[in-house]
């Protein structure tokens, strides 16, 4: 029975479990908090559990910095994990001794190749341009035979012959010669396990049905199956997921961008669920739906909706999709998200700005510098474009409105805009031409919300300070 249709009779497992498996030798960066993300969705849409396991095996890289912003990056988009989370380090004495039971059952063996024999074999490979797949003498031997003492690594005996296929829910059918694998080390001769076992026991013991990951990952998916196997364990379903570019189409690196996640909320301004949204329709898609609310997200998830092509990150896209979710988002939630960029602290202030602020940011960070001119203190700093604005007979003008707004009893947007109206008609010029030094005057900057607006926000005496800073004496 070909590997195929055996998969074919694996049906949809009785309950979903899928999992998260982050490395952390640096920080949560894009391609990892998507793959979480599909994970999560993946089990949170057919009603299963969705696990997180810390990959720390690698002692010397593995940090407790990254772990942090891992954790707080997931939190920070919203990924909850069933149960505490797996530390794969703490788990060395089982994988071990499933190493040991696969020596005991002939599915492994004890190698005890020297690093000299293993150099000849690399040797002889790059000479004739192949690639190298050691071939170990210990594979068939008698272990009386074995070296007393000599050091030894535990490898896989993986099959040789026939192939190996996989029906990958995105890839789609992907099979590989056997003779194209190696007999992977299970164990080091330190007896530490390496990877490619920690990850397939940990993987069986935590019960996970679908393994959903990167498309670099879909090598070792053939390297696995064969552990799968011997053990007699049930095979996961593998969805491996194209790679994220960046715009140019290269794979995505540093000088795209490519930084920890909390690059994008501390430094770039961005709400969790535009970067939620933005994660999701990379690479996912549902007809020409672009604004997916979680809820949604969770209803529609399923791989088929996954492309088999890379997707691009264009950072223009995010900001457009975080613009959209500013406006939509809470307004003191916001203030209180600004509140500590700007150093600013009047809460109430902020979120009584808010709706006319959130109109035009497409982060938080120009939402911040929005709000700048309601703390400012007078005389205000006026950039340039503003200093061209208050030139002229500017100065004459400000002195009439200040007239104008001073005898305004009841000071609402109605009402000063009724005094500013009549100090263009008695001048003889359009609004704009009045609204223009008076937005200078008031703000110190070219462009700011709309100038009732500004009015309203700074109150009657704060306005008429700013504008007689201004105007001629």
């Amino acid at each position: 029975m070909s590997a195929t249709i055996d998969r074919h009779a694996h049906h949809q497992p009785t309950e979903v479990v899928t999992r998260f498996a982050p490395s952390p030798t640096g920080y949560l960066h894009l391609g990892g908090a998507r793959t979480a993300l599909f994970n999560w969705l993946y089990a949170r849409h057919h009603g299963g559990r969705f696990l997180l396991r810390i990959e720390d095996t690698d002692r010397a890289r593995s940090t407790q910095p990254a772990i942090d912003a891992i954790l707080g990056g997931l939190r920070w988009l919203g990924i909850d994990w069933d149960g505490d989370a797996v530390f794969q380090f703490a788990r060395a004495d089982r994988h071990a001794e499933v190493a040991h039971q696969m020596v005991a059952t002939g599915h492994a063996y004890r190698c005890y190749m020297t690093a000299d024999e293993i150099a000849a074999q690399r040797a002889a490979a790059q000479a004739a341009k192949t690639p190298l797949r050691i071939r170990s003498p210990w594979r068939d031997a008698d272990p009386a035979t074995a070296p007393a003492d000599a050091p030894f690594v535990v490898r896989l005996k993986a099959p040789r012959d026939g192939a190996t296929t996989i029906e990958d829910r995105v890839q789609g059918s992907v099979t590989v010669q056997n003779a194209e694998l190696d007999d992977l080390i299970l164990l080091r001769s330190d007896g530490t396990p390496t990877y490619m076992l920690a990850v397939v026991v940990d993987d069986h013991d935590m019960g996970v049905t679908h393994v959903i990951r990167g498309d670099d990952h879909l090598n070792n998916a053939f390297r696995q199956l064969p552990i799968y196997r011997a053990n007699g364990w049930p095979e996961p379903i593998y969805a491996h997921i194209p790679l994220i570019h960046g715009t140019d189409g290269a794979k995505l690196s540093k000088r795209h961008g490519a930084v920890g996640i909390e690059a994008y909320r501390d430094e770039l301004g961005i709400l969790p669920e535009a970067f939620d949204n933005y994660l999701l329709r990379l690479g996912w898609g549902h007809g020409d739906d672009e604004i997916i609310s979680r809820d949604q997200a969770t209803e529609w998830f399923d791989l088929g909706g996954v492309g088999k092509s890379p997707s691009r990150f264009d950072l223009k896209k995010l900001e457009n999709l975080n613009g959209h979710y500013i406006r939509a988002a809470d307004d003191a939630r916001l203030a209180a998200l600004i509140a500590p960029i700007g150093g600013y602290d009047d809460i109430d202030l902020l979120t009584r700005a808010m709706p006319v602020l959130k109109a035009r940011a497409a982060n938080l960070n120009e939402l911040s510098e929005g709000a700048r001119f309601l703390f400012a203190q007078r005389p205000l700093d006026l950039d340039q474009a503003a200093s061209d604005l208050l030139a002229g007979d500017a100065p004459t003008l400000l002195a009439a409105l200040h007239a104008a707004l001073d005898a305004v009893q009841q000071w609402d947007q109605e009402a000063t805009e009724a005094a500013v109206r009549q100090v263009a008609e008695a001048r003889g010029v359009k609004l704009g031409q009045v609204a223009q030094p008076l937005r200078a005057a008031l703000t110190g900057r070219k462009t700011s919300p709309g100038i009732f607006d500004v009015l309203a926000l700074l109150g009657k005496e704060e306005s008429l300070g700013r504008i007689a800073d201004r105007m001629a004496v």
